[in-house]
């Protein structure tokens, strides 16, 4: 793939400064790009790199132009140009070409037009693919699944039984939707188990990484909202709500029945706990734990960043001796109150 920089700027919305008639076949960063790629500057502490850049054109914002020492794609934004360049020079392979023979599909499965299914892919009774529907190699979709259109699924993906996903969704390989979630009764020191008798209902271009696991609700339903974006390594327990345009980062856990508001965006590791509600608008950064609702909108932090181990020692030591310390000064609290009181009695 060719593309001319008169084309690329058309498609992302920038201005060319220099030849727009030179051409690149793919990205690659200001110090490894070579002629015939194409870099971007999106953050001020690399602009010493863009100088010596061999790029044959750089996507940057216009107070960067006279920096520039080749051509220049000229926008407000251009991290943004940097995503729609990848998206135009994506080499990225599809998961399925065709439907492979191998493939075991139920007789009363519905398979709309150009749906693509790998091999040893397995789809149940009932199934419902839409158009243009890619199932990856190794795949299982349960009895009555629907899929919506343009949603594509990598190698060994597991979608259970009555899931439903939209339409323009990416599932990364080895995922699994639908699965129990961990719902048990306690009696007489033994533990006995509640089957789960919801689903899992996804809204349309919603994008899930390797190996995150999507759990069904109890009764009702789990539900990931338009727009969501999960990465890698994610839990997601029985019936939690997840509303549209959230972040999730990697290794991070939702527990049951929890509600996540709009637009919000949670770092990795952190935990959210279950039964709470977080509103709209709302940023956890790394290793945060949720342990309540959140009611407004806002930054909120509670991970303690790593220090040398010996400051950290004598911090957790100081950490152990704090009630005792509270304690202490709470007696001294008292003793000058005492100590002021008489004071006052005797200039009195």
């Amino acid at each position: 793939m060719h593309y001319s920089l008169a084309e690329i700027a058309d498609k992302i919305g920038a201005t060319v400064n220099g030849d727009d008639t030179i051409t690149v076949s793919s990205l690659a960063t200001l110090t490894d790009a070579k002629t015939g790629q194409i870099a971007f500057l999106a953050n001020s502490k690399y602009r010493q790199q863009l100088e010596n850049t061999q790029a044959s054109a750089v996507i940057i914002t216009e107070d960067c132009v006279t920096d520039c020492p080749t051509n220049a794609l000229v926008m407000t934004n251009p991290y943004m140009g940097y995503a729609l360049v990848a998206q135009l020079l994506n080499t990225t392979p599809a998961p399925a070409n065709e439907i492979h023979s191998s493939a075991v599909i139920a007789d009363d499965a519905n398979l709309g037009a150009n749906v693509c299914i790998g091999a040893n892919a397995v789809i149940e009774s009932g199934v419902q693919l839409a158009d243009n529907v890619t199932i990856g190699a190794g795949c299982f979709i349960g009895k009555n699944a629907i899929i919506g259109s343009n949603t594509s699924l990598w190698a060994n993906v597991t979608i259970y039984h009555e899931v439903v996903i939209g339409s323009q969704c990416l599932i990364q390989a080895n995922t699994v939707i639908g699965s129990d979630g961990f719902g048990y009764a306690p009696q007489n020191g033994q533990w006995h188990k509640i089957p789960q008798l919801g689903s899992v209902i996804i809204g349309d271009r919603v994008e899930i990484g390797a190996s995150t696991t999507i759990d069904r609700g109890a009764l009702g339903n789990t539900e990931i909202k338009d727009g969501v974006i999960l990465d890698n390594q994610i839990q997601i327990a029985h019936n939690v709500v997840i509303g549209e345009n959230t972040a999730m980062a990697a290794c991070s856990v939702i527990a049951g029945s929890s509600v996540i508001g709009k637009n919000c965006t949670i770092a990795g590791l952190v935990g959210i706990n279950g039964h709470i509600k977080v509103t709209d608008n709302c940023v956890f950064t790394g290793m945060a734990m949720v342990t309540k609702s959140i009611k407004e909108g806002g930054v909120y932090s509670s991970g303690i960043p790593v220090s040398p181990n010996k400051d950290w020692r004598k911090m957790n030591v100081r950490l152990r001796k704090l009630d005792t310390m509270a304690k202490q000064i709470a007696n001294l609290e008292k003793q000058l109150t005492q100590f002021t009181a008489n004071v006052s009695e005797k200039e009195e």
